[in-house]
């Protein structure tokens, strides 16, 4: 059976459609609502990576992967010479990227350590998206 047109279902409906466009959210928005709907827990988790985590791009792949992984939070360079942030989003996801902290980093890194604290379960999320802090 072939799709009716639009015409066919009268002009309300074509008055109709341009409301309904613009309560569309961005996509990154609905795609980052979606997954954190879906969540169980949400979880935030502060974190502090040491070893040669500056001057390598670390905040850059950070940020992707952090989207990639579907979190929210920031991270930003210290003057200690280490990088700090903070993760929030479902717990598998977080864990996900704790796990990402800890091992991978970016191309360049040379992660020694990396501290967690604050850890705790959360009602609703602070952050809308995963940005770099200066």
């Amino acid at each position: 059976m072939a799709p009716l047109p639009l015409a066919f279902l009268g002009a309300s409906v074509s008055r109709l459609l341009p409301q309904l466009f613009r309560r569309i959210p961005s996509a990154t928005a609905t795609a980052a609502a979606a997954a954190m709907s879906t969540a169980k827990t949400l979880k935030s988790v502060d974190y502090e990576v040491f070893g040669r985590v500056q001057g390598v791009c670390f905040r850059m792949y950070t940020e992707g992967e952090a989207k990639k992984t579907g979190v929210v939070g920031w991270v930003k360079n210290t003057s200690q010479g280490t990088v700090t942030g903070q993760v929030q989003g479902p717990e598998d996801k977080v864990n996900s990227m704790k796990n990402w902290l800890s091992k991978v980093g970016s191309p360049s890194s040379r992660i020694d350590r990396t501290d967690f604290s604050n850890e705790k379960t959360i009602s609703e999320l602070d952050y809308t998206n995963f940005s770099i802090k200066y």
